[in-house]
């Protein structure tokens, strides 16, 4: 029994920030419905590392280690994807960072930091794709919010603003590119155990919140990540532009 609507057979999917947590876990859901993928990140060691994991499934996979905070090696990086592995399908920026302090303490530098791994690099990568997207008339771009794109927390405002300009720069990209055939939405996710998470995880006094918090009332798994992208990668989405799907566990709907 074939599914076309979720098929991705025939496609090829550029995921940044896949050398661990979610990122790789959405390179290996598109893999297993039929994309190849290609993984990104600035450590070529792990990203070899994560390449065998999923060469181990029998996914097709290929590596690119670029900086998505630099402008001009994203331009040089999709620019070699496109002429020496083949055309981007699938777009999945999924790069980010976190750092939490007090606001009145925030350091300046990392506000910068912020702001370039995750805003600045949604654009840079957004962009360089779409141009050659346009050209072919169709393409799949799938920025990655954060229930932060709604939400605030103490300790992580820089971040949060970060978020709510994924969601926004999202809805402008489907504006200006959805008449050239293109889809460009969002996935939110909320609380999931990730690398980037390791020390909330850790803390039990966060963890017996967190479950308070969450109607679910658990962490996330991140392979839950993955229905929601291959909806929006392949041909069941093909009206769906500009939107934030929230995979949270329903934490953005309830007080």
């Amino acid at each position: 029994m074939s599914f076309p609507l979720f098929d991705l057979s025939g496609r090829r999917a550029l995921v940044t920030g896949s050398s661990q947590g979610i990122g790789l876990a959405l390179a290996k859901g598109l893999a297993e419905h039929g994309a190849a993928v290609v993984l990104n990140g600035r450590d070529k060691a792990k990203l070899e590392a994560a390449a065998r994991q999923l060469e181990e499934i029998g996914a097709t996979v290929s590596i690119c280690d670029f900086d998505v905070t630099d402008g001009e090696a994203v331009k040089l990086g999709v620019d070699a994807i496109e002429q020496d592995i083949g055309t981007i399908d699938i777009l999945i920026n999924n790069a980010g960072m976190q750092f939490r302090t007090l606001l009145e303490d925030f350091p300046a530098d990392r506000w910068e930091q912020l702001l370039k791994t995750n805003i600045s690099s949604v654009f840079y990568v957004g962009q360089a794709v779409a141009r050659h997207m346009i050209g072919r008339g169709r393409g799949k771009i799938i920025n990655i919010a954060s229930v932060q794109s709604e939400l605030a927390r103490p300790g992580i405002a820089p971040y949060t603003a970060t978020k709510g300009a994924v969601k926004n720069l999202t809805r402008g990209m489907a504006t200006d590119w959805a008449k050239h055939g293109l889809q460009i939405n969002a996935i939110a996710p909320g609380y999931f155990k990730t690398p980037l998470n390791q020390a909330l995880v850790d803390s039990q006094e966060f963890s017996s919140w967190l479950e308070k918090r969450t109607p679910a009332a658990r962490w996330g798994n991140v392979e839950e990540l993955v229905g929601a992208a291959v909806f929006l990668s392949g041909k069941a989405s093909s009206f769906v532009n500009g939107h934030t799907l929230y995979v949270d566990g329903g934490i953005t709907t309830s007080l």
